[in-house]
């Protein structure tokens, strides 16, 4: 199981330090079919993973912009849902889990086949500042549906978050991707506490996954200006609709 949980770790790594987010989305899937781990293990492991690793992508990126601000109430506010959606995890059948996830993936898979560039908007007003009066529940609203998809599907949210900062909130994408690493890293601290009491890992594998998910999202977080961003969407958005019909077929057949 190491060989494998290093071999997809350095994917969802590259992934999240290349686009800011979507790794997550895949990690769930990667452990269960990939690595051989349960789902009621892979959801709280993946949030170590790619916590760990999202920790790691935001260093490089640190000088380029991140919203401080906006990612600590962001973060906030999905604290409190993520226990929500823990709860909910516990209470749902795991058929019923994995095609939720598979649904989730196609909307992310189409939402990055679109274009998210920003235009502005009250969070990055076009001359600088904040409208905070229309900000505030906008970011307050975007935290807790992400944290809440965090603490039921195991999932960070930068799948999410990306498409929300860039259209909804107004943020430049070159500080959405810091913003969406910084979020996913407060997410992943909610969702993995709120699993705290029946979460039962094989710390060995999830080790060996997290620590190819942090060498591969350093890497792929210096290299990531040299790739054109329509490429890195597309291509991401390809793979995200392909492990999503993989999924619905395995929940179907199992």
């Amino acid at each position: 199981m190491i060989l494998p949980a290093l071999a997809f770790g350095v994917v969802v790594g590259g992934l999240l330090g290349l686009v800011g987010g979507g790794g997550s989305i895949l990690a769930v899937p990667a452990l269960v079919y990939g690595v051989g781990v349960p789902l009621a293990a892979a959801i709280p492991g993946s949030l170590v993973v790619v916590g760990a690793s999202s920790a790691v992508a935001v260093l490089p990126r640190i000088r380029r912009g991140v919203n401080w601000r906006l990612a600590l109430l962001i973060g906030a506010a999905g604290t409190v849902t993520a226990y929500l959606g823990a709860a909910f995890n516990r209470m749902l059948d795991q058929k019923v889990l994995l095609f939720a996830f598979a649904a989730i993936m196609v909307v992310a898979g189409v939402r990055m086949l679109r274009r998210t560039e920003a235009v502005g908007g009250a969070c990055a007003l076009p001359g600088g500042g904040v409208n905070w009066r229309s900000c505030l529940p906008k970011a307050v609203l975007t935290g807790a549906a992400v944290g809440f998809l965090t603490g039921l599907l195991g999932v960070g949210g930068g799948f999410l978050i990306v498409p929300a900062l860039t259209l909804v909130l107004g943020l430049p994408m070159a500080m959405t991707v810091g913003t969406s690493l910084a979020i996913i890293v407060i997410n992943s601290l909610a969702g993995l506490s709120a699993h705290l009491g029946g979460m039962h890992l094989d710390w060995t594998v999830i080790g060996a996954f997290a620590i190819a998910a942090m060498a591969a999202s350093l890497v792929a977080g210096g290299f990531s200006r040299k790739v054109p961003e329509h490429f890195l969407k597309r291509g991401f958005a390809g793979l995200v609709l392909v492990v999503a019909v993989y999924v619905a077929i395995e929940a179907t057949t199992r």
